[in-house]
């Protein structure tokens, strides 16, 4: 019988496919997307202070993958809201934020257990704010947002469900004889077919794709902004998904996924030289504008994230308040920073830093000498 997206899809076949999915280019894409993220591994354990990458690029990550489901706020709010932890931020920003912490606490589930259908159900949980299980009444479908045609109806009944998840585990850890890579991306589409939640699953799914890299040690922490690449081929990302489905395009699928692995480690090795470039370049126009204010962990620090408030220079023992109210706006004086209020709280941009996390290039505006 064909494919009917009206219909649920009982009949979602098991892994492993029952086709070659390592094709003669599917191998050559994985030998190319490796070395990106060897490269990738490489950088990141050469830059002195690894928050300035688990600080930021897992933010930009959640606002990117939460704009793909229709979830829109800007990445200025993001990193704002993240140091105020404010109960004020708009909904779309609460919930973007949200999706930094199942990050986060999915890396650090690792530690103690594999990827498990568990984990997804924690993740799907803290993204959603409500306790979110695997589904167990029918009726969810996926339809068209223009049209409201009906494009896929996943399969129905906790009980298999749950079945479909529990070969989706296996499939991650037992296939050995299959790159880690294609396991990526063969189970990222299986579980998002699956469809195991009444909502929250492509956002579950894009983390789950970090976690299962970072798990087969191809990544030490959760950087590559995978999301980014979806965001900029958002089209092709959901004909992939549909032609495995109605065709059993694994190929392209598999294709699709690498290129974007790679593109985006490509994207981040050289976002962390240029960030790398502009922290340097802080450091030696401070000694030369601000010397009684300079140090390097001063300089450090407001490259954690964009925004800094006085209570990270007291928390990071660099000085006590008085005296790190004076160094910040120091900086700000000199053009490092810039100050802004808002509402109760005194914050200090780092406007190259943000700009440079943000924007397509990599280079950066130079600080005029004085």
């Amino acid at each position: 019988m064909p494919f009917d997206p009206t219909r649920p899809y009982n009949d979602l076949p098991d892994l492993p496919p029952t086709v070659d999915i390592e094709t003669k280019p599917v191998l050559k894409a994985c030998v190319e997307a490796r070395a990106a993220l060897a490269a990738l591994r490489q950088a990141t354990a050469l830059i002195p202070n690894a928050a300035v990458l688990v600080n930021t690029i897992p933010l930009l990550e959640a606002q990117a993958s939460s704009e793909i489901e229709n979830v829109v706020t800007t990445t200025d709010a993001m990193f704002r809201q993240a140091q105020l932890d404010a109960p004020t931020a708009d909904p779309a920003t609460k919930e973007a934020l949200r999706y930094r912490m199942a990050l986060n606490a999915g890396f650090h589930s690792l530690k103690n257990r594999p990827l498990t259908t568990r984990t997804a159900e924690e993740i799907c949980t803290t993204i959603r704010n409500v306790r979110m299980a695997v589904r167990k009444v029918p009726g969810t479908a996926l339809a068209n947002h223009a049209t409201g045609e009906i494009i896929y109806t996943p399969p129905e009944g906790e009980s298999r469900l749950r079945d479909k998840l529990a070969n989706w585990e296996r499939f991650i850890h037992e296939r050995d004889e299959l790159d880690p890579l294609v396991r990526m991306a063969v189970a990222h589409y299986q579980f998002e077919a699956i469809h195991p939640f009444t909502d929250g699953n492509g956002r579950t799914g894009r983390i789950l794709n970090l976690l299962m890299l970072i798990e087969h040690g191809l990544l030490d922490l959760p950087i590559l902004y995978l999301s980014r690449h979806v965001i900029r081929n958002k089209a092709a990302y959901y004909d992939g998904l549909r032609s495995v489905t109605g065709r059993g395009a694994w190929e392209a699928w598999i294709l699709y996924m690498l290129r974007a692995t790679r593109e985006t480690a490509e994207w981040t090795l050289a976002k962390i030289g240029a960030v790398r470039n502009l922290i340097e370049h802080t450091a030696e126009y401070t000694r030369k504008v601000a010397p009684k204010q300079y140090s390097r962990e001063l300089i450090d620090l407001v490259f954690v994230q964009p925004y800094c408030r006085i209570e990270n220079v007291v928390d990071a023992g660099i000085a006590k308040r008085q005296t790190a109210s004076a160094y910040l706006h120091k900086l700000a004086t000199v053009g490092i920073l810039k100050e802004k209020q808002v509402g109760l709280n005194k914050l200090f941009l780092n406007s190259r830093f943000l700009t440079l996390l943000t924007g397509e290039s990599d280079e950066f505006r130079k600080f005029s000498a004085r």
